[in-house]
């Protein structure tokens, strides 16, 4: 779900081109489930299956906008999430019972020839074989992909620190309150977006959020934005009722201390407010050697077609440009793909 923070932090619309030659560190998780919900029949919520019934919507997703990124000269870097904190447990078990409820929905509006596609996209699920799936396309892709410690967020972030990556790409803002220094927003949707129940279409651009600029404007420091996105609602605990973004920054400016904060709200979580606040502060993460990885389109070409039903002349110009964008690794021009 993610912090909400929209309207506060500072954006700075982008270009594709702005990001040529730069290594992102992706939050795979938040971009699977992305693309499960977002590749769908608009009417009915069914994802896109092949002909032996599998879901591929991830897969597709993933293929395309991964190529797209590689012919745009970025090097991505997919980190998948690992173990959540104990206290997240809860929050897992209740968005388990909200998906059930969406299914059950989404079968009685199906039946009814009603409109599903928002119970569809409420039921997504992510199953261990489909990150699998994505781990093993990325391998014959020549992507490199990390395993996190526990929060994939955190380890971005860690990374993009210690200058491995340049920044970190999510839709979610969760990445800031792990200090992230550079934040990029809509890589896996650049292009025409349909709005919601309409019939309209926007233009939809990257958006970079530099994590000292944010703070600055907002007149507070790292542990402030913290608290701010605790007393707003995070993934860990749900927050103080009737506490919006801006009340929130207005309450971490007067109390600037988690124990003044504490004591002027109503907390009733039965997640502690400090353990929320030493994760975001020092989450586990590892210090990760990314390693290099080769590409074999003759292989990736087999596994779309026959492992998972793509069809032939859907792919080819991709893999073209895929080819392309191997020519020019192997000729000095590019270092992404080898």
């Amino acid at each position: 779900m993610g912090v909400k923070l929209k309207d506060l932090v500072v954006v700075k619309t982008i270009d594709m081109e702005s990001l040529r030659d730069r290594t992102i560190g992706i939050d795979a998780y938040n971009w699977l489930y992305q693309f499960l919900s977002v590749i769908r029949d608009r009417f009915t919520g069914e994802p896109l299956r092949n002909s032996k019934g599998q879901i591929t919507s991830h897969l597709s997703g993933l293929f395309y906008r991964t190529a797209k990124l590689l012919e745009c000269g970025i090097k991505p870097i997919y980190v998948f999430d690992g173990r959540p904190p104990d206290f997240k447990l809860k929050t897992l078990e209740e968005r388990r019972k909200i998906r059930q409820e969406a299914e059950e929905k989404w079968k009685e509006a199906v039946e009814k020839g009603e409109e599903a596609m928002k119970y569809a996209q409420a039921a997504v699920r992510l199953t261990t074989g489909m990150k699998d799936e994505a781990k093993k396309l990325l391998d014959v892709m020549g992507v490199s992909w990390v395993q996190a410690p526990s929060e994939g967020e955190a380890q971005i972030s860690a990374m993009v620190k210690s200058g491995q990556l340049w920044a970190g790409a999510s839709s979610d803002y969760d990445s800031l309150l792990f200090g992230m220094p550079r934040l990029v927003r809509n890589l896996n949707i650049v292009g025409r977006k349909k709005l919601p129940g309409k019939q309209a279409y926007v233009d939809v651009n990257p958006e970079l959020i530099e994590l000292e600029n944010t703070l600055s404007t907002l007149g507070i420091n790292q542990d402030q934005l913290i608290l701010l996105g605790i007393l707003v609602g995070t993934d860990f605990a749900p927050g103080v009722k009737g506490i919006g973004p801006k009340t929130a920054l207005k309450i971490v400016k007067e109390d600037k201390s988690l124990e003044k904060i504490k004591a002027s709200v109503k907390w009733e979580s039965e997640v502690s407010i400090e353990d929320v606040f030493e994760f975001f502060k020092n989450p586990p993460t590892e210090k990760i050697e990314v390693a290099e990885k080769k590409s074999d389109l003759v292989e990736l070409k087999r596994m779309l077609i026959e492992d998972y039903g793509f069809g032939e002349d859907r792919i080819k110009s991709t893999l073209e440009k895929l080819a392309e964008v191997k020519k020019s690794a192997s000729s000095g021009l590019n270092k992404f793909l080898k």
